[in-house]
């Protein structure tokens, strides 16, 4: 008589890389291709790459003009990656074949009444004193610069280093490069992060597939803390921040609709006017606490279009072509989280806020020398995990009793 057949679970398969990165946003897309670029093999996990709050951005490079008092520090980091840009950018587009739609055009920040202007007067003198290069204005100089602006803007700021960048259209060539530099991209969810030997050690995706890695970059924006079988207290809690942006169509016989991106304090109420070379106007953005939550409001679309309206009032004449809410990635503290975590084998490249497209190249450049040579390099120092100390046994007790 033959033997019966003993059935065998089949096994998941697995795949091994030298790192995997859970995000494809700009960061984690930088990342992989300075990653690769350096002879890590890599996986890159994200069900819709590219899809997040890099997409609803709209790639603002001004750490002048969005310095806070307090934020020195982070003001440093946003000064030497901006600086980095226009090498990054031309690398970049050589690699990709495609523009990635850097523009030098400057800033230009402008108050609408009195108690704008105060307000503006402040910044300049923090400018001053830490020797950030702005030219104050007044309003008929503001508006030699910008003739759409209205009548009752009273003063500005030139800051002719604060740039933009088409974050989708660097969405797509770092979409581009990777694929030349031979990252392999899942588009997959991750299911689990996995660990062996109390390390990370890599991830298993919701189709089953298992990709091992010996070392896992956590660059998921405002989710990077919800992945399952991430170890309380590893990362203080990373919350989204809302905001609500728009796009408006600027027709041809309307161009150029601006020179500069326009920003502009109103009534107490920040806004900002991105113009794209290709007739597009962005018009952003709310910051609001509300959770995960992605509903475009009309009370949202409303502060924004009548701001922009009161600095730029033939913003009422273009056409309205998309609203959307996207998901800034918050830490406890606003700067980003970067470098190895305590657990071994796990990095972090998030909490990036409101400056995720202007931090890309240095994000990129220090977790690809932390993953090569395990060290961090000295400008991104400050901004590791481990500075929030005690606080994430802290965080890890709140996330026990939630």
């Amino acid at each position: 008589m033959d033997a019966p057949e003993i059935a065998i679970p089949h096994a998941r398969p697995r795949t091994d890389y030298d790192a995997v990165i859970v995000g494809a946003g700009v960061i984690g897309l930088a990342v992989a291709w300075r990653a690769a670029q350096r002879g890590v093999r890599v996986a890159l996990v994200d069900p819709e790459p590219g899809s997040g709050a890099s997409h609803a951005a709209a790639g603002m490079l001004a750490p002048v003009t969005e310095a806070h008092y307090g934020e020195e520090q982070l003001l440093r980091l946003n000064l030497a990656s901006a600086r980095r840009y226009p090498e990054f950018v031309a690398e970049l587009e050589e690699v990709s074949g495609t523009s990635a739609g850097f523009s030098a055009g400057g800033t230009l920040a402008v108050a609408f009444d009195s108690g704008d202007r105060a307000v503006l007067a402040d910044l300049a003198e923090f400018h001053q004193r830490l020797g950030l290069a702005s030219e104050p204005l007044t309003g008929r100089e503001c508006r030699a610069h910008e003739p759409l602006l209205a009548p009752d803007v009273q003063s500005g700021l030139l800051v002719s280093g604060d740039h933009q960048i088409d974050n989708r259209m660097l969405i797509a060539a770092l979409l581009t490069a990777i694929g030349r530099a031979h990252v392999q991209l899942h588009r997959e969810r991750v299911a689990e992060l996995l660990i062996e030997h109390d390390a990370a050690a890599g991830v298993r995706l919701a189709d089953g597939r298992i990709l091992h890695a010996q070392r896992v970059v956590l660059a998921a924006g405002c989710r990077s803390t919800s992945i399952p079988g991430l170890p309380s207290g590893v990362l203080p809690p990373i919350r989204p921040v809302k905001g609500q942006i728009l796009r408006l169509s600027v027709p041809a016989s309307a161009a150029p609709f601006l020179s500069h991106a326009v920003r502009g304090v109103v009534r107490g109420r920040q806004v900002y006017l991105v113009p794209r070379e290709h007739g597009e106007l962005v018009i952003g953005a709310t910051v609001e606490e509300q959770g995960f939550d992605t509903q475009v409001t009309a009370g949202g679309v409303y502060e924004l279009l009548r701001a922009a309206h009161g600095l730029v009032p033939d913003v009422g004449e273009l056409p309205l072509t998309e609203v959307r809410a996207g998901l800034r990635p918050g830490s406890p503290d606003n700067a980003p989280i970067l470098g190895a975590t305590d657990l071994p084998g796990l990095i972090a490249a998030t909490g990036h806020f409101r400056n995720g497209v202007l931090l890309t190249p240095i994000t990129a450049d220090a977790i690809a020398e932390c993953l090569v040579t395990g060290q961090l390099p000295e400008e991104a120092a400050a901004f590791v995990p481990q500075r929030f100390g005690k606080e994430l046994g802290r965080f890890a007790k709140k996330a026990a009793f939630a």
